[in-house]
């Protein structure tokens, strides 16, 4: 196999050729009709999961990477024809991905450790293959038990566990070579192919329908997964973006990550030499050890304010605990003659010091406050910095400026320092300890020194391109740093020993490693990945455990926004050397592939696939956060790409929710359309599950000349401490192929189409789902309603009743429908009401109100472990709710349920709209009344006596009880009022006039 770096360096656009004659007749693909979306779910969220091992995160920060399974999932979904037999489709799909029982037993690479196999083990399989004494604290094979019998047991019991417990003892997909050699004989039998390979099965699918390698684009292709897979995978890639820092992730992705062993250890070498090189002129200027020799791997700085009513000079810090692990904090001592505050670090305080120094901050809710013994009051932050309603009140930094100026604002101040001490334990072997102390004499000093080096190299190195130069233009993410720090330049953004680090290795990589662009690339990337780590606007957590440790600075975009920090974290020394050498994932891209920085508006390459994840309605400002490394990657865009352009293009980016959004995208969707063939299919990925956002998207894709024909739900996304919100969310794959009907419809033709499609999609998906491990949840039927109402839509090219045209392009009032809009929200509640819980009478369902079957939906929901916020607006929105928070016992993302009948006490009881005054609400406060009273003769009255008609309606409360039982039977918090509803069905039952 080629070195792809050597193929694709300066390489020209890859050539479409002539197609050859003997192409398939178009087939429905396997992804058209059926997508294992539980299992990938799984499969996606256990990638995410992994965290920094996942292939493509060694590279450096994007947002929003797509896993690698989905992506794989996605194309081989697309090439796959579907059969007769969606049965076998689906379990030949599965083992092309290692994603059957057979695959899972060959992903496995851990054992299921002896205590938790006991526990799993059946009582006969405890007493056959365990001792006596073993139990769930400890447990011990019996002597004599063979390899084989272990092995046998192990794979039993792995078997036995759900598929997410499964996986918890696999390897990923992307990490196996693919399915075994009997697994390959039943692929080919059942898709009249002769593979041995993933990227040979490509080949000959792609061959059999296109009469050529399949040719997989992505023209937003951001961090770079869809082109990396499916290069990886045997097709032709091809990958752009408008933002050059997408590409050149991208083209890291397939010439670095997938360039093989040998590309991987030439950049493990370069890296280490690079870095020792910069380390050992650190080293020899003497800017970060002491008189002792001990080396500093951390410095911490807050800024210093003037308190507009004291005069004191005050140190800014929300907390002042700097490591929780040994209870070291810093403490401010009052200078009466200075009026300012000297700053002491202690270590191994008590508990109550440890509370006070977390409790005495000096920034609050956006406030300034002066310690209590100067006895002032809090003032805004906007106000310290002299904020007006026409102009931001600091002064605006220039070019040279690296510290802050006497007069400003905001000083900046350091005050700890934690230093690493070396040395030989009793056995002679090498040992590491690490103090905080607050800086001395020496230490400012050296800060000096350090500040002058760079002063003496700043306007040499800039103009070189090893320090950047670029102004901070102005933006929604980037105007934060400008008013908030006055910074006008990304350089402002670093401390100047950070700037000095940074500036020193790119110096380094360049001047060693000119004629490697791989090299070259990598560097730059290890730059950015320190940058990310190694900002002024890097918070200190001093929760964090780690290297034995105490403490460490957190990524800069910890979140996706430039937020100024009052103190934070700098590396140094070896706590740098962990963000610039990284190991590399190491994988291989055997076929063709190209990536280039391309507006998706004028991309002039054809593809028969393209699948894209396009920005959506402002989500993230790709083109101002990736200005924050553009900065730095300038010069060796320039020097390794000529071709390319090194600015993010920011007044072509697509975003926003306006008119002028809508017709960008138009644009780029009607682009890709025309360089695909008629029998070329595209998939769109996006997270949104708003009816407008749908009915919008609808027009776009009408308007480009595609159609829909599938949609699916996959779960994507990993929770995190650090976000706010519903933030687990799926991902929507819609699956187009182009427009090719003549036929026209009129709007009122199309709602019962409308509905008869969203039955009969549902229908499909319930025939297919697997009760004990589902592939589609509530959420999935939901986002097929959209599907279907999208697929009756767009197969027609005309709808009499709707200028597209004017849709797209004319202003919208706020709340503001379109009749797509409402379309697609009918579809919804036609699903929302064909979709009755599992186990209750259909006829009754029909006679319950909105509220009554939000609120069991709900429970089902819940009582399958389903905590997502959105998942419930979602819900709310099909049952047309506009208020159903009452009914939420918990509204935090993830943690989303709703209240128990006890829970609810008399809320709302009584109300003569809404939830108050449904029989589900009176059966719940019944329940209530038999666990509060311990007596089930209180419910059955206050049903008798409040419900009206209650002998009318008898048989719809025994309905709302019985269900109760059993499903708040299945969960925990839920069980004393289960078998309260149970006491209350039965003296219901057996009640009589």
């Amino acid at each position: 196999m080629k070195n792809p770096s050597a193929t694709i360096a300066d390489r020209p656009h890859i050539k479409i050729r002539t197609a050859k004659p003997e192409r398939a007749a178009p087939t429905v693909s396997f992804i058209e009709s059926q997508f294992p979306v539980s299992k990938l779910s799984k499969e996606s969220y256990f990638e995410r999961k992994s965290g920094a091992s996942q292939t493509l995160t060694g590279l450096g920060k994007w947002w929003g990477r797509k896993p690698l399974i989905l992506c794989r999932a996605a194309i081989l979904g697309l090439l796959m024809p579907s059969s007769a037999d969606p049965k076998r489709d689906r379990e030949v799909f599965l083992k092309t991905l290692t994603m059957d029982e057979d695959g899972l037993l060959l992903r496995k690479t851990k054992a299921i450790p002896l205590k938790r196999l006991w526990e799993l083990c059946t009582p006969r399989e405890r007493k056959e293959f365990f001792t006596d004494d073993s139990d769930e604290t400890a447990a011990r094979y019996k002597q004599g038990t063979s390899r084989e019998d272990k092995d046998e047991l192990q794979k039993t019991v792995f078997l036995r566990l759900s598929y997410d417990n499964r996986l918890e003892y696999c390897d990923r997909p992307e990490q196996m070579d693919g399915p075994s050699e009997e697994a390959w004989k039943e692929i080919n039998k059942h898709l009249g192919t002769t593979a041995k390979n993933l990227p040979e099965l490509v080949q000959e699918l792609g061959k059999r329908r296109f009469g050529h390698v399949p040719r997989v684009g992505d023209a937003f292709c951001g961090g770079g997964s869809i082109p990396f897979e499916a290069a990886r995978i045997g097709c032709e890639a091809y990958g752009s973006d408008l933002n050059p820092v997408a590409v050149l992730l991208t083209w890291a992705a397939l010439n670095i990550v997938g360039g093989g062993p040998k590309v991987a250890e030439e950049v493990r070498k370069a890296q280490e030499e690079v870095y020792a090189a910069v380390d050992k002129q650190i080293t020899k200027w003497g800017i970060e050890h002491n008189e002792k020799g001990w080396r500093a791997d951390a410095y911490l700085y807050c800024c210093e304010v003037r308190d507009l009513e004291s005069g004191w000079m005050i140190p800014l810090a929300p907390s002042w605990i700097i490591a929780e692990k040994d209870n070291t904090i810093a403490k401010l001592v009052p200078d009466e003659k200075q009026k300012r505050f000297d700053i002491v670090v202690e270590s191994n305080v008590s508990d109550a010091k440890l509370r006070e120094a977390k409790e005495s901050g000096t920034v609050k809710s956006s406030n300034l406050v002066p310690p209590a013994e100067l006895n002032v009051k809090p003032t805004p932050i906007r106000v310290v910095r002299g904020d007006r309603e026409d102009a931001y009140g600091l002064r605006l930094w220039e070019n040279t400026d690296l510290v802050p100026r006497p007069d400003d604002v905001f000083q900046e101040r350091l005050y700890c320092i934690r230093w690493v001490e070396t040395y030989r334990d009793a056995e002679g072997k090498l040992q590491t300890r690490r103090h905080y102390a607050a800086p001395t004499k020496q230490d400012l000093e050296r800060e000096a020194k350090m500040l002058e080096l760079l002063r003496e190299r700043f306007a040499e190195w800039q103009k070189k391109g090893y320090i950047p130069n670029r102004k901070i233009e102005s933006g929604y993410n980037t105007d934060q740093p400008i008013r908030e720090r006055g910074w006008t330049h990304w350089h402002h953004l670093f401390n100047p020993r950070q700037i000095l680090w940074h500036s020193l290795l790119i110096k380094t990589a360049l001047e060693k490693y000119s004629d490697s662009k791989t090299v070259v690339v990598a560097i730059a990337l290890n730059v950015g990945s320190c940058c990310n780590w190694n900002s002024r606007l890097c918070m200190w957590n001093s929760n964090i455990i780690k290297g034995g440790g105490m403490g460490v600075s957190e990524q800069t975009f910890a979140n996706q926004a430039l937020n100024t920090q009052f103190s934070y974290g700098l590396r140094a020394g070896n706590m740098l050397r962990g963000s610039f050498c990284r190991e590399l994932s190491v994988s291989s891209a055997p076929a063709k592939f190209e990536a280039l920085p391309s507006d998706a508006r004028t991309v002039p390459h054809t593809c028969d696939f393209w699948i894209t994840d396009p920005s959506y309605a402002d989500a993230v400002n790709y083109d101002e956060l990736a200005e924050f490394y553009l900065a730095w990657y300038n010069r060796l865009i320039e020097l390794q790409f000529p071709r390319w352009y090194r600015d993010s293009k920011k007044a072509l980016a697509v975003k926003g929710v306006d008119e002028s959004f809508r017709k960008c995208m138009v644009d780029c969707y009607r682009n890709l359309t025309e360089h695909m063939p008629d029998d070329g299919m595209q998939i769109v990925m996006f997270t949104h599950q708003d009816a407008s956002v749908w009915a919008d998207l609808a027009l776009i894709l009408w308007a480009s000349g595609l159609r829909v024909t599938a949609a699916w739900c996959i779960g994507t996304e990993t929770t995190s401490g650090l976000k706010a919100g519903n933030y687990v969310q799926g991902t929507v794959l819609l699956v187009l192929r182009k427009q090719t009907s003549e036929a026209v419809a009129f709007l009122d033709e199309l709602i019962p189409q409308v509905e008869d499609e969203v039955k009969r999609q549902l229908d499909s998906m319930l025939k297919l789902d697997d009760q004990e491990d589902p592939n589609f949840g509530d959420t999935d039927y939901q986002l097929a309603a959209y599907a279907a109402a999208l697929r009756v839509l767009t197969q027609y090219k005309n709808i009499e009743d709707i200028d597209i045209s004017r849709e797209l392009n004319r202003a919208r009032e706020r709340d503001e429908r379109n009749p797509i809009e409402r379309i697609i929200e009918n579809a919804v509640r036609v699903a929302c009401d064909f979709l009755v819980p599992r186990g209750f009478d259909a006829d009754v369902w029909r006679l319950l109100t909105a509220p009554e079957r939000f609120y069991l939906k709900g429970l089902d929901i819940e009582s399958h472990g389903e905590f997502r916020n959105g998942v419930y607006q979602e819900l709310a929105r099909g049952f047309g709710l506009t208020e159903y928070k009452l009914m939420l016992a918990d509204a935090k993302a993830n943690e989303t349920r709703l209240k128990t009948a006890t829970e609810f006490g008399t809320k709302e009881l009584g109300t003569e709209d809404g939830f108050g005054s449904t029989l589900v609400r009176h059966a719940l406060f019944a329940a209530r009344e038999v666990v509060r009273t311990e007596d089930v003769q209180d419910g059955k009255n206050w049903l008798r006596n409040e419900v009206k008609g209650y002998w009318e309606n008898r048989r719809t409360l025994l309905e709302i009880l019985g269900y109760l039982v059993r499903v708040g039977g299945h969960i925990e918090h839920w069980k004393k009022d289960a078998e309260a509803a149970q006491l209350v069905a039965g003296a219901v039952e057996n009640d009589h006039i």
